[in-house]
């Protein structure tokens, strides 16, 4: 390409830019007024978002979480009725639930509840309070599936609990998969479906072999798979 060559590109590339940014100029002149508006409404949007959570949620959750104090000692010490309904001075789960139920501890007042509920036998309430919870907790979660898991197999309702022990132990944690694992190979003992009760315990002695479940898993996993050949 000649000297002459470059020279014209150049200067028509450089037409090209200033005919964009007039083009851009031209824009923002006329549609100033929008772009004002807009701007003030992402100011506003952004700013209460800010205000709001701290002027507003972070109040609310601390509250909660002083109000569900009493109840998580009651829990403690078994006293599950007065854990869900309170002592007529401080609240309980079900009422810290409902009133703070867009804050954290509004939300783990229903795995209480829940859990509360499985202790009393009252499983029908223990499902609705579990299967509303939910966080972002891995452990948790897990956790509240194998209660949920529980209240099912007290039901008669086979193939949810094995569902839910199923995802309570599909979590990488030596304590809550290992116990679940174990749950889940008994109930398919139970239903006779023996090379799944095998593929359960197996997976308890080699995932999990320093577990309290791993101690005497051989003696189940032979049982198991003596089963599976009758």
């Amino acid at each position: 390409m000649s000297n002459k060559e470059k020279e014209y590109a150049t200067e028509t590339s450089m037409e090209n830019v200033e005919h964009a940014l007039s083009k851009t100029e031209q824009f923002i002149e006329d549609n100033q007024k929008m772009l004002t508006i807009i701007m003030f409404a992402i100011i506003i949007i952004v700013g209460g978002y800010w205000g709001a959570k701290k002027l507003y949620f972070v109040p609310q959750a601390n509250e909660a979480q002083e109000m569900m104090f009493f109840a998580q000692d009651y829990f403690e010490k078994d006293s599950f009725n007065l854990a869900l309904k309170g002592d007529g001075m401080n609240m309980g789960f079900i009422e810290v639930a409902n009133n703070y139920s867009i804050t954290k501890p509004g939300k783990l007042a229903k795995y209480y509840a829940g859990v509360s509920y499985l202790r009393l036998g009252q499983f029908d309430e223990a499902i609705e309070y579990l299967n509303s919870f939910s966080c972002d907790d891995e452990l948790l979660n897990a956790t509240a599936k194998g209660a949920l898991g529980d209240a099912y197999l007290e039901k008669g309702d086979i193939d949810a609990a094995i569902s839910n022990y199923k995802s309570a132990s599909n979590v990488n944690n030596s304590v809550i998969a290992p116990t679940y694992l174990f749950k889940l190979g008994l109930v398919y003992e139970d239903q006779k479906k023996y090379d799944d009760a095998v593929k359960a315990y197996k997976t308890i002695k080699e995932d999990f072999g320093k577990s309290t479940e791993s101690r005497n898993i051989d003696k189940y996993i032979t049982r198991a798979e003596l089963l599976a050949k009758k």
